[in-house]
């Protein structure tokens, strides 16, 4: 089964990520895995400190987590994965797509400040020649009824 590929972090542009890979999932017969990644810890010398930050970083995003996913069984019928990895993100996003072949799309969100569309997109978008599966970028400020219309 071919399975959509978000990203679960505090940006609020991942919302209408989620939205959209539970939308074409549900479409297209195909599944939701999503990843979160745990950026390193700047103090790795207090390592009590840090595998107490990790923890609390899992809880959070256990609990972010059950939010979508409870959205996407109940709106969808979608009964999504989570993989929390650690590291730095691209890093982590692509090797989470290397490791698993059933990936076949990477959801990003955009922001839509006049920052530009976010670090992610940024930097994913710069290799996705290379990459061995298409991105799609979500604009962050779609409505949902924008979002059902083109899924």
């Amino acid at each position: 089964m071919r399975k959509f590929l978000v990203i679960l972090d505090d940006s609020r542009e991942c919302l209408n990520a989620m939205r959209f890979a539970a939308m074409r999932a549900a479409k297209t017969g195909g599944g939701v895995e999503i990843l979160s990644v745990i950026e390193p810890e700047e103090f790795n010398h207090w390592i009590g400190v840090g595998d107490i930050m990790r923890e609390e970083a899992r809880e959070r995003i256990e609990v972010h987590y059950e939010v979508f996913a409870k959205w996407m069984r109940d709106r969808q019928g979608i009964d999504p994965e989570l993989v929390i990895r650690e590291g730095e993100p691209v890093a982590q996003i692509l090797a989470q797509i290397q490791d698993d072949p059933d990936i076949g799309v990477l959801v990003l969100g955009a922001g839509t400040d006049k920052k530009g569309p976010g670090p992610l997109v940024t930097q994913l978008s710069r290799s996705a020649g290379t990459l061995p599966i298409p991105i799609t970028i979500v604009p962050g400020d779609l409505s949902k009824d924008r979002l059902e219309a083109i899924t």
